[in-house]
């Protein structure tokens, strides 16, 4: 908004230093500046609707994140219970093959029977155990990953409010999603200044996430690359996504943390019909991998 306002003012006082300049002259360029005002009043308007967005969508992940953790302290508290149980019932059943063998005969019961009862009985005991371990195991990686959101989204507001980045959730993997433009220039692997700025500040946050790996992957529209630098998208994605790998490095991410990818126009996240949908199929998206201790089975036992 302000370097517009600078843009109509320099029209205006150059018009007013130059008398040579004619009216319609004068006239156009006032035209001119009004189209650039008009252009930057819709692209912070969109921005604006951008950021917004993105933070309905990061509080529906946050809700969700609290409705597993949720129902998996009602699932790990139904899990004790059957411990509990199963427990009371290996009891019972020791003290039985102890104490009441005679009387257990005299009534017709085989002790055979009943000790391979009790043998099931320790078989359920321990696969519910495990299950119960697997659950809170699970339980804490949601624990963690909710904790890992809320501190992202917090630490970084500003370019989340500014447009400049998005965090979503995609196939269960936490995505830092940035703009294209900012970093690049149409066909072009070189960052832009704007883009160094805004990696470093980016930068400065993963370089704390000592317990995750990162992936940096390049994405492109469809539309096919003529270019004698690059023979196709698949050249150009990955090349923008090692340099913002270089860039990340140069600001403290560590290198064994971090690893580059391309995908060309494999991977859209809107169809490549429109021109809207061709530019957020163009991104840098930078993934926090899961840890492999967190991926455990957390399927329903039958």
């Amino acid at each position: 908004m302000m370097k517009t306002t600078l843009t109509l003012s320099t029209v205006l006082l150059g018009s007013a230093l130059f008398g040579c300049v004619s009216r319609s002259e004068h006239e156009r360029l006032l035209a001119l500046a009004a189209e650039q005002l008009q252009l930057q009043q819709a692209r912070a308007a969109q921005d604006l609707g951008a950021a917004q967005s993105n933070a309905v969508t990061l509080q529906g992940e946050l809700a969700r994140l609290k409705q597993e953790i949720e129902g998996r302290d009602a699932e790990i508290g139904s899990a004790q219970a059957k411990i509990a149980g199963l427990e009371k019932k290996l009891d019972e059943g020791t003290a039985l093959s102890q104490g009441l063998t005679d009387e257990l005969k005299k009534a017709g019961r085989n002790v055979d029977s009943l000790m391979a009862e009790k043998g099931k009985i320790a078989t359920t005991l321990q696969e519910t155990k495990a299950r119960l371990e697997e659950l809170r195991r699970a339980q804490e990686a949601a624990q963690k990953r909710a904790a890992l959101l809320t501190s992202l989204v917090a630490k970084l507001k500003r370019m989340i409010d500014a447009g400049e980045l998005r965090i979503v959730m995609r196939e269960g993997r936490m995505v830092l999603e940035l703009r294209n433009d900012v970093l690049f220039d149409s066909g072009r692997a070189d960052v832009k200044a704007a883009g160094k700025a805004a990696l470093k500040e980016v930068a400065l946050v993963l370089a704390t996430l000592t317990d995750r790996k990162l992936q940096v992957a390049g994405h492109t529209d469809n539309k096919p690359m003529a270019s004698p630098r690059f023979a196709s998208n698949w050249e150009l994605s990955a090349e923008r996504a090692i340099a913002v790998v270089r860039l990340l490095l140069e600001q403290g991410v560590k290198a064994e943390a971090i690893s580059a990818a391309g995908y060309s126009e494999h991977d859209p996240v809107a169809p490549n019909d429109t021109d809207e949908g061709r530019a957020k199929n163009r991104r840098i998206e930078i993934i926090l991998l899961p840890n492999l201790a967190e991926l455990v089975n957390v399927t329903t036992a039958e």
